[in-house]
């Protein structure tokens, strides 16, 4: 799937932009990542509910092979339905949207050193 063909599935969802990179394409909406799409198959960044709305739907996680093990990412397969369905793909989409921006605001956020008789890095 080329660029052009990828800004027409998303199109009902608003404007993106198409990168190429790793043998694919990275989906960027509002400078953010929102999906992948890999050998013709869009993958969205999901969360754990966002995975789980999608694996009822019939999605699957996007894996690939490093040093012969399977690496799991943190993105779902579009349904097929979502393809037909443009309202259906523009809710999924906003979805991975949310999933993106709660994850650049968590890589912003200051980590807690942990020290040895505080757990929770207090």
């Amino acid at each position: 799937m080329d660029a052009a063909a990828i800004e027409d599935v998303f199109a009902v969802f608003g404007p993106v932009r198409v990168r190429a990179m790793f043998g694919g394409s990275g989906i960027y909406a509002d400078g953010l990542m929102i999906a992948i799409c890999v050998d013709g198959q869009i993958f969205l960044k999901a969360d754990a509910a966002l995975a789980g709305t999608l694996r009822a739907a019939g999605g699957r996680a996007f894996t690939y092979e490093k040093q012969g093990k399977p690496v799991t990412m943190g993105f779902w397969s579009l349904p097929e339905s979502a393809l037909d369905d443009g309202e259906q793909l523009a809710a999924l989409a906003r979805q991975a949207l949310g999933v993106a921006r709660a994850a650049a605001v968590a890589r912003t956020l200051p980590r807690r050193r942990m020290r040895p008789g505080n757990p929770r890095g207090e």
